[in-house]
């Protein structure tokens, strides 16, 4: 059976019995279903009188109980960085041997910041040990020694502060979600993880995806998240990056002195001074020139920038949120992104998936969508069953690509309910309604590999299947950056090569290209 091991001050007013009779150190060691062997008792050298005193007493009352001075001189026992650096001190030095005693640490003596450390030291488990209070006797049942009690710190096992942290934690996931109930496991995790970082840290956040998958708006909720948590005080400072271009980025970002630019006679204070205190969301942050990049990450490491035409710099510490809907890594590599910057917002990253990667979410969207045109319009529009049906089906469907996400959702719910007669959405506006997106979509999402083969065969190539269509504009860009036709047959038949089953790559791919009515020279001159 393990030993139990008390840790604790020396009360100098209730050990010095000038309060009540009650003594909590004497009477700690005094309980029978409580056996002390070892206690180890804290003191400053100008209560050592004392102290010796309080040892000679119990260890002459209860003998079972070894009584260790440790003295722990301290200027000002209020001071809470000098009292948590003697215990941390005093902790780092002891020998705690778990295996075979069990620690507790005295909360009832000391000051209150000598508790307050006690209580930090336990948690980090720089101290393993259990809290510990005692009381004195407040009815006859509790003898002369009063009541002891241990504070266990494992709060999982209390289930009503957990539903209470629980609760908590998901009123904020509900805010990051905009109050929809979504029902994607990723997304939901990642939400999560996000949830955490922004209520823990101030480092800057990179929120990464394709246009309309809500990085703009998750942006917002974060600012509202921290604003909740008193991380932040100032405003939330939207920027788009890519309406920036030229001096004129490097004045709406950093500001400028009258005369920094031609032709401009006053101040400006810029973006970076307006979002002092709070949240600057730069969206598509690849974007920014290399220039502005710089001048950014130096703002983001010390607070200070240069406004144009300054010779003074200015301070503002914001927290920054970056989006972006490009790989910033091949950006890098490419020279079109500061490799320095990069790593500085790499550290909290966030994809946002697309709408097609969220299916099982477009019915709760569609109920938010409704609920956010009802306080536009001023009016609850309604689908009737069978229009619902008919578009969910629509939107659910793996061959609906949703090319603009959940913008292309809110648009298109929008005219829904904007044109609804007697705000009920038919079937016939339903099906109006996906012969447009259809239409839209077919005539802005023609991909490079559609436009790369339409180059060469013109109408031709709506003759031609869309699996062939992928592969033909693979072997026409192979071509195009082989030197000759061997090496570009050598390229697209290496596997057949190996296995010995081609002979003649150049001869092959010849052949292919006829059936299209294409040859090496059109390729390699285009």
């Amino acid at each position: 059976m393990k030993k139990n091991v008390v840790l604790g001050f020396l009360g100098t007013q209730l050990d010095a019995g000038k309060r009540r009779r009650w003594r909590p150190t004497v009477a700690l060691t005094r309980h029978e279903d409580f056996p002390v062997e070892r206690l180890e008792l804290i003191f400053d050298r100008k209560f050592s009188r004392l102290a010796h005193a309080i040892k000679r007493e119990i260890e002459d009352s209860r003998s079972t109980t070894e009584v260790l001075l440790q003295q722990i001189d301290l200027s000002d026992p209020w001071d809470f960085q000098e009292v948590y650096g003697a215990l941390f001190d005093f902790a780092r030095a002891y020998g705690f041997d778990e295996e075979r005693e069990e620690y507790h640490v005295h909360l009832t003596t000391g000051t209150h910041v000598g508790q307050i450390c006690w209580f930090l030291l336990t948690e980090s488990r720089h101290i393993p040990a259990r809290l510990l209070q005692t009381s004195p006797p407040r009815t006859e049942e509790d003898g002369i020694d009063g009541q002891i009690n241990i504070v266990d710190l494992d709060l999982s096992k209390y289930n009503a502060l957990q539903q209470r942290f629980d609760l908590v934690a998901d009123e904020y996931n509900a805010l990051l979600k905009s109050g929809i109930e979504t029902r994607n496991e990723a997304f939901n995790t990642l939400i999560e993880r996000i949830e955490l970082v922004a209520t823990s840290s101030d480092a800057p956040l990179l929120l990464l995806g394709a246009t309309g998958t809500g990085k703009s708006e998750l942006a917002e909720r974060i600012y509202e998240l921290k604003l909740q948590r008193r991380r932040v005080k100032g405003r939330f400072v939207h920027v788009n990056c890519s309406t920036l271009k030229g001096e004129r980025a490097m004045s709406t970002l950093f500001g400028h002195r009258r005369g920094g630019i031609s032709g401009i006679s006053s101040d400006r204070r810029g973006l970076l001074r307006e979002a002092d205190g709070g949240i600057l969301f730069l969206d598509e942050i690849d974007e920014l020139g290399l220039d502005e990049q710089a001048m950014i990450l130096h703002a983001i490491e010390t607070g200070k920038f240069f406004p144009l035409g300054s010779d003074h710099e200015i301070t503002s510490r914001f927290q920054l949120i970056a989006g972006a809907n490009r790989n910033l890594g091949l950006l890098v590599s490419e020279g079109q992104f500061r490799a320095d910057l990069f790593a500085r917002l790499n550290l909290w990253t966030f994809e946002l998936p697309s709408l097609r990667e969220r299916r099982e979410d477009i019915e709760p969207n569609i109920e938010f969508e409704l609920r956010r045109a009802e306080k536009t319009l001023g009016d609850r529009v309604g689908f009737n069953v069978d229009a619902l049906q008919r578009y969910i089906r629509f939107a659910t469907d793996p061959a609906t690509l949703w090319p603009g996400n959940f913008r292309d959702l809110g648009a298109s719910l929008q005219r829904l309910c904007t044109l609804a007669p007697r705000a009920r959405i038919t079937l016939p506006m339903v099906d109006q309604e996906i012969d447009f997106l259809k239409r839209q979509w077919a005539s802005a999402t023609r991909d490079e590999d559609d436009r790369l083969v339409r180059r060469f065969l013109g109408e031709k190539a709506d003759e031609i299947d869309p699996f062939d269509a992928v592969q033909l504009a693979f072997v026409i860009r192979t071509c195009q950056t082989s030197r000759t036709l061997s090496e570009a047959g050598r390229t697209l038949y290496s596997a057949s090569r190996a296995a010995k089953s081609s002979r003649n790559d150049a001869d092959r791919l010849r052949k292919y290209l006829e059936k299209f009515g294409l040859s090496w020279s059109v390729l390699s001159e285009a």
